[in-house]
């Protein structure tokens, strides 16, 4: 058998990182690490074969070799997907699918010949075996949760990992909170499951081997979700391994109640990680208690990102506007929070209402869904009919925050604020010709061609006398304030 795995193309997003990714000579952050984790688990005997869209095209030479193509997708890649199942379609190749995309809007996509839905550890082994008894079923799902302690490693030799700016690897399953607009409980369960520390060192090792000395993201929705495990096995075994290898740094997704922790705070600044995304999402106490972000209440949110910066991780973190408690003043409280805190990366998105989710059926019980949401936190568009303001005024609103946050000026005046915070992390990334193309590029871009020169001139020369040993990540947040921007001004402003 010959298995094409395909995995569709990003839309140009805030999360793409498309135009930062050019000045690097990179095509896309992250490989896709659930469909080679799938690929790993098909039979040894069939021939395998990668097609990311977000790094190369698929051709008809491809779908001439496949037998089956087995897709994976989140939603917003629904566009892509559509366009290459279409090409599956046409070419008589059987199309297999899964992932988040196919398990909450099967319905919606009648070309595809098999779901394997839900956690490919339980439901890809029964497709398998009536595959190859020839009574394979239109759709394998589940209501049960996978013990990933025994997943296998995926399948990193299908992957030409110099087209990345990062690799991947999951410690995690599951989150412990229950916001109402999220769908990672609904598709992975509150138990938080992880994996063994020997999983993550093997698979980490992997890397090294084949000559990774890049960032490696752990894609888990909320690492701290299990924190005896964290603390306990897999945070020392990290700090040990990083002490015999050139820098390998860490990113990952944490709550922000780890900024009340400072022992684990310490150990994962130890371990590497200088890079936490975190869901602030609004700053309004009535909005948290509508969206049960209980988590975020009852806190000072801005100190507590001072603390985590202070800790040696920068906070990324994501906004939302279009609760029903929002009020106007809630577009200008965004802002506010996201200036004096020095959330550099701050990726602010109108409320989407996904499949599956408790804020999907209030809504629809209410009759206030406007169809499936896009996915795509950059589109300005909603799926939900507002309850306290109409759309029009939630999208100036929204406009206004990007139009603000993103500007040159306030854009660069974050990165300081930030920097007067920030603890240095203990392992930096190995400097390597693609970021010393990276800096001429920005230099040129930037620094030369760019509206932003002044600001980008005095961040640098700001950076080289006060804060030197940042002088890296300030070219790459000016870099991604570049991508910021042209997302922004492509698509809401």
């Amino acid at each position: 058998m010959n298995a094409l795995l395909i995995y569709p193309e990003f839309p140009d997003t805030f999360w793409s990182f498309k135009h930062a990714l050019k000045f690097i000579r990179k095509k896309a952050t992250f490989p896709p690490l659930g469909l080679l984790t799938v690929a790993a688990m098909l039979p040894a005997k069939w021939a395998k074969r990668l097609v990311d869209a977000n790094t190369t095209k698929l051709t008809d030479k491809d779908l001439k070799w496949a037998d089956y193509a087995f897709f994976s997708s989140m939603v917003v890649q629904q566009k892509s997907a559509r366009q290459l199942i279409k090409r599956c379609k046409e070419a008589g190749v059987k199309i297999v699918a899964g992932g988040p995309l196919f398990t909450s809007e099967h319905e919606h996509f009648k070309d595809v010949d098999h779901f394997v839905l839900n956690e490919a550890e339980i439901t890809l082994s029964p497709f398998l075996e009536d595959l190859e008894n020839g009574c394979a079923k239109p759709i394998y799902k589940t209501p049960k949760f996978a013990d990933i302690r025994e997943t296998v490693a995926p399948l990193w030799n299908l992957v030409n990992m110099s087209k990345y700016a990062s690799m991947v690897i999951q410690y995690t399953r599951g989150c412990p909170y229950q916001c109402e607009f999220c769908d990672v409980t609904a598709l992975f369960g509150r138990r938080t499951r992880t994996k063994s520390t020997e999983q993550i060192i093997t698979e980490l090792d992997t890397f090294y081997d084949l000559g990774w000395r890049g960032n490696v993201f752990f894609v888990d929705d909320n690492i701290i979700g299990n924190r005896r495990s964290l603390k306990k096995e897999l945070l020392p075994e990290l700090i040990k391994w990083q002490e015999n290898r050139e820098s390998i740094t860490f990113n990952t997704e944490v709550s922000i109640n780890l900024a009340k922790d400072e022992a684990l705070m310490q150990m994962m600044f130890e371990a590497g990680f200088n890079t936490v995304f975190v869901g602030i999402e609004t700053p309004d106490t009535a909005s948290l208690d509508e969206c049960g972000k209980l988590q975020n209440k009852g806190r000072d949110l801005a100190e507590d990102v001072r603390i985590i910066q202070r800790a040696g991780m920068q906070v990324q973190a994501g906004f939302i506007v279009g609760f029903d408690s929002d009020t106007p003043s809630i577009f200008q409280r965004q802002i506010d929070f996201i200036q004096k805190t020095g959330i550099v990366t701050a990726m602010v998105g109108l409320l989407q209402a996904p499949t599956g989710t408790r804020l999907y059926e209030r809504l629809k019980k209410e009759g206030r869904l406007l169809g499936r949401m896009t996915g795509d936190n950059a589109d300005g568009s909603t799926n939900i009919i507002p309850n306290n303001m109409d759309a029009d005024m939630f999208r100036e609103g929204y406009k206004k925050i990007l139009k603000h946050i993103y500007s040159p000026e306030n854009y660069y005046k974050r990165i300081m604020t930030f920097f007067k915070e920030y603890k240095a992390p203990k392992i930096k990334g190995k400097i390597t010709l693609d970021h010393i193309l990276g800096l001429l590029n920005s230099i040129y871009h930037l620094g030369i061609l760019g509206k932003e020169r002044v600001q980008f001139w005095h961040l640098l020369l700001w950076t080289t006398l006060h804060r030197r040993e940042l002088f890296p990540l300030a070219v790459t947040l000016a870099v991604y304030g570049h991508h910021f921007r042209k997302v922004s001004e492509l698509h809401v402003l």
